[in-house]
């Protein structure tokens, strides 16, 4: 990939370091910015900057390094040493003149730790396989990632599956991902945590000595739910249990005097979307306290700094930037708007002394911009996007259901209706359930197929409905728990209860609606086109049948026990009662039903199970398979075919 060597550390990131040309600007397409990291003294910004280009492409776009300064924004420098790879993991060297991340090359199924250092990139080890979340020790001597030495496939559950063939249980597919640590001037990637357990996340302690991570042991797709909290030591690699709550944990933060372990705690049902309360436990372990005992909003992501514990927060339709008093169970809004922010090592990037912040932030209307600056007073630092203009008019809806608050987002055309005229409606559901829609720029309809149907769907005339129903994020955590043993029940009121509100405030026609969704999407499609006649066209996505066989087929089955309350052999019962397919005689609406041939989370068969379902009673259907997928489509020529049907479906049975 690159020649390995590396300088002293001792040298500053240049100004004027050795750049490649200037980014496009955003006439070519949406710059779209990812794994945002603020320097230790919050001079310096590094993201990755990629251009989801306006037209069809046939590979995924490339990505490239962009180091700016916070105030002004002036370009330092762009890097791009591998134009075949992925940059993940920006992660800044404790004193500021080092910059680490992970160049993967999913075509020869290799990635590199690299440390961009006084305007070159060197290479400190190349990993057969795949690897993730470089940190700096404390005192920046050592780097640390996690690592999957000869993986089988991408890493998380959402990726296409391993093929399963021969004696399945002799087949050694389970891949383990472990901390590995190398010198930073030098030496040999040594693996540290046990070879049998699979980190998932994981934090240096103050002094340098250890890690703690939540870890389980065996697959590690599925067994993320239930993840200890543990304790790692560098030299020897032992662990120890530090907790084992019956809760998801996430984002292990270890405090400055390393006596107390923060993360977030709650019912999760995706690797990858957190969200909870948080709660504090100490090093030497215990039982975790919850500290933000019932906050009406989500914790998304925790950043520990000298100066004390930050979070951020989904608080009905604002994200938040909060400092938290674990010890009075405080928390305190230092930034609030109906937007959303991403960066790197959570949703936003902190200075060491926590007074300067940046991230990547959106909305519906407004694509995204590289913001930064005093933390209650963010300015925006990129402008390549300042051209793109709204291209649908954005609206937060709140209506009551069944005695609760809920919140969504109405997507709509720019310019007034026609007095008189309606319009069809999409009801677009999101996965999960333990997730919720959040701000995302919609550009022009031609957009790439990356971004999916929806900009052309508004652009012939629907509107767009996403609701967080009862199971989402943002409402606090009884909220989160509202449907548990009641999928479809109570969610499905909200969503209907929904579209009731939306048709008091917008030129919706009801004889014209329909229904959208993948993955947990996918099953409230299934399940509302069996139990409401209201919808006249359906996607379903990567949906779920049939909860008993389901659980049989899926390669997570330990994310349903908190929701199902016992496994489908203990309590058949309630499965079976949740499942779409025991009431698919109830079914009329025209369904386009799609799945990836490797899904592990919504495996194809359940997509089978309800396509043969519908055909038996006469439903109009239709089921593609997409040829390697996993539960995320990502091939583009298949997105591109997907959004076609799917739009093709809606025009065909909605008539716009």
């Amino acid at each position: 990939m690159k020649s390995t060597g590396f300088a002293a550390l001792a040298v500053v990131l240049a100004v004027a370091g050795p750049a490649s040309a200037a980014p496009p600007q955003a006439t070519e397409g949406v710059h779209a910015y990812g794994a945002v990291a603020l320097s230790p003294s919050g001079d310096k910004v590094a993201y990755v900057d990629t251009i989801e280009p306006f037209a069809d492409v046939r590979e995924q776009p490339h990505g490239h390094i962009v180091v700016r300064a916070v105030k002004g924004g002036a370009l330092i420098a762009t890097y791009d040493p591998c134009p075949t790879c992925r940059y993940t993991g920006l992660a800044w060297s404790p004193d500021g003149g080092g910059l680490a991340f992970v160049a993967s090359d999913s075509k020869i199924h290799s990635a590199a730790l690299d440390v961009l250092v006084g305007g070159k990139v060197a290479t400190l080890a190349q990993i057969d396989g795949v690897a993730q979340t470089p940190r700096w020790s404390p005192d920046g001597s050592t780097l640390a990632l996690l690592a999957i030495a000869g993986a089988h496939k991408q890493t998380g559950a959402v990726e296409a599956g391993a093929a399963r063939v021969g004696e399945i249980d002799a087949v050694e597919t389970e891949d383990e991902q472990r901390i590995a640590v190398l010198p930073v001037k030098g030496g040999s990637l040594r693996y540290v945590s046990p070879a049998d357990t699979f980190i998932y996340e994981y934090d240096w302690t103050p002094d340098g000595r250890g890690f703690v991570a939540t870890a389980a042991k065996g697959n590690g797709d599925n067994n993320w739910w239930v993840a200890k909290l543990e304790a790692v030591d560098l030299a020897t690699g032992s662990t120890r249990v530090v907790a084992a709550p019956k809760m998801q944990m996430n984002a292990p933060k270890v405090s400055p005097d390393g006596r107390t372990v923060a993360f977030i705690g709650g019912l999760m049902s995706d690797f990858g979307s957190v969200g909870g309360d948080v709660y504090t436990v100490p090093l030497a372990g215990g039982a975790p306290t919850d500290v933000t005992p019932g906050y009406a909003g989500t914790f998304t992501s925790l950043i520990q700094r000298r100066d004390g514990l930050y979070a951020t927060a989904l608080v009905g339709d604002h994200m938040a930037l909060a400092r938290l008093d674990p010890a009075a169970h405080g928390v305190a809004l230092l930034r609030s708007s109906p937007t959303t922010l991403s960066a790197g090592d959570g949703r936003v990037a902190l200075s060491a002394d926590g007074r300067i912040a940046a991230a990547s932030e959106q909305d519906f209307e407004h694509a995204a911009q590289i913001v930064g600056g005093a933390v209650a007073a963010l300015e925006p630092i990129t402008h390549d996007n300042d051209a793109l203009m709204p291209q649908v008019k954005a609206q937060s809806v709140h209506w009551r259901s069944d005695g609760a608050d809920v919140q969504g987002w109405l997507l709509g055309p720019t310019t007034p209706s026609e007095p008189g005229k309606l319009h069809p409606m999409i009801v677009l559901v999101h996965g999960g359930p333990s997730a919720a829609t959040t701000p995302d720029y919609i550009p022009a309809h031609t957009s790439g197929a990356t971004r999916g149907p929806i900009p052309d769907l508004i652009a012939r005339g629907y509107y767009i409905f996403q609701p967080n129903p009862r199971g989402s994020y943002g409402q606090g955590e009884a909220f989160t728990r509202a449907n548990v043993r009641d999928f479809g029940g109570g969610d499905l009121r909200d969503v209907l209860a929904g579209v009731d509100a939306v048709e008091k405030m917008a030129p919706v026609d009801d004889k014209r609606l329909g229904v959208f969704g993948h993955s947990y999407g996918g099953f409230m499609t299934m399940w509302t086109v069996t139990h409401s006649h209201r919808f006249h066209a359906a996607v379903a996505g990567a949906g779920l049948a049939n909860w008993i066989s389901y659980y049989g087929e899926n390669g997570i089955d330990q994310w349903m026990i908190p929701f199902f309350g016992a496994s489908a052999y203990d309590d058949p019962a309630i499965y079976e009662k949740l499942s779409p397919i025991s009431s698919i005689r109830n079914a009329t609406t025209p369904t386009l039903i799609y799945v990836g041939e490797r899904d592990v989370e919504c495996p194809a068969p359940q997509s089978f199970e309800f396509w043969h379902g519908l055909k038996a009673v006469g439903v109009p259907t239709s089921l593609v398979v997409y040829a390697g997928q996993g539960h995320a489509i990502h091939d583009p020529a298949d997105l591109k075919d997907l959004r076609q049907r799917e739009i093709s479906w809606f025009d065909k049975y909605l008539q716009p």
